[in-house]
């Protein structure tokens, strides 16, 4: 989440009477996460995100996370809704782009993760998937291995030979028969809201696509199981273990964890190298620093089983 597109008072007013959604009392932008454009808007009835897709999310994609949304609120998983304006009516347009409208989920990221909230999300996730494996929609990875390969090549990069091996040796060791279906496709912590310290759901599921289950757990342990740069193996242990206490991950995925780890590391360096150097500068965001996934490539590249 982030703000590119600059909406005024007079901007959010269409968009709540077009949802009928009540008097407004308050909207603010939130300036968490890098993707699209978002904002916090309350009235005297609701609480509700609007979304503005920018750009890496194709209009063609919007249906489908509206459906896979969808999908998953009505089989109980915790995530936010999509809100139609008129009957089968979700996504419309503010300032020439896509926007999409859903409920407030409660709750907040946390900042600190703790090896039992590693283990609840292992848990979480391998529900999502045993979900989402019975939803019967696909959509590719728009971030696959030719993607990133030509974002990286847009980039300016003073380790430009040494990211080229990992991207080698990632397409070397990929395994292509390791079981597949719907992934949230973008599990950090800040996509992951708790309430009363409790987990309380996913948002933002607009990287999800139909991919490899071990790719969501690599992401995982990318984004949350590294302390101080270091990677926490009691924690990763946790993830996987809460994950397997309800979805067994079979031999293959469990030898393939380690190059999906790299490859997920590779996608965050990159994408995180063409932000900082494409990113608008007056777009309220927050700008990662890329060479956090450097040395996570560096370091699942030495542990990765020759």
């Amino acid at each position: 989440m982030a703000v590119y597109t600059h909406l005024d008072k007079k901007d959010i007013l269409s968009i709540i009477n077009k949802f009928n959604l009540g008097k407004l009392t308050k909207y603010s932008g939130i300036k968490d996460g890098i993707e699209n454009t978002n904002y916090f808007i309350q009235t005297k009835k609701h609480k509700v995100i609007l979304t503005i897709f920018e750009k890496r999310v194709k209009s063609k994609d919007i249906p489908y996370f509206v459906k896979f949304m969808l999908a998953l609120h009505k089989k109980r998983v915790k995530c936010p809704k999509p809100i139609k304006y008129k009957k089968n009516k979700y996504i419309f347009k503010i300032k020439n782009k896509s926007s999409i409208i859903v409920s407030y989920l409660n709750g907040k990221a946390k900042s600190k993760i703790l090896e039992k909230d590693c283990n609840a999300l292992g848990k979480e996730l391998a529900k999502l998937h045993n979900v989402s494996k019975n939803i019967n929609l696909k959509r590719k990875n728009s971030l696959d291995y030719k993607e990133l390969l030509r974002i990286f090549h847009l980039t300016i990069c003073p380790n430009r030979k040494e990211v080229l091996n990992y991207f080698a040796t990632f397409k070397k060791y990929y395994p292509n028969d390791v079981p597949n279906g719907l992934i949230h496709g973008d599990i950090f912590p800040d996509n992951i809201f708790y309430y009363k310290n409790r987990f309380n759901g996913f948002i933002d599921f607009y990287f999800s696509f139909h991919g490899p289950y071990v790719y969501e757990i690599a992401i995982a342990i990318n984004s949350m199981c590294f302390t101080k740069n270091l990677f926490d193996e009691k924690k990763a242990n946790n993830l996987i273990k809460g994950y397997q206490s309800i979805r067994k991950l079979s031999n293959l995925e469990l030898r393939s964890l380690p190059i999906f780890c790299l490859g997920a590391a590779i996608r965050f360096y990159v994408t995180r190298l063409y932000d900082f150097r494409f990113t608008p500068k007056n777009a309220k965001v927050k700008r990662k620093d890329p060479n956090e996934y450097l040395s996570k490539m560096r370091f699942f590249s030495i542990n990765l089983p020759r």
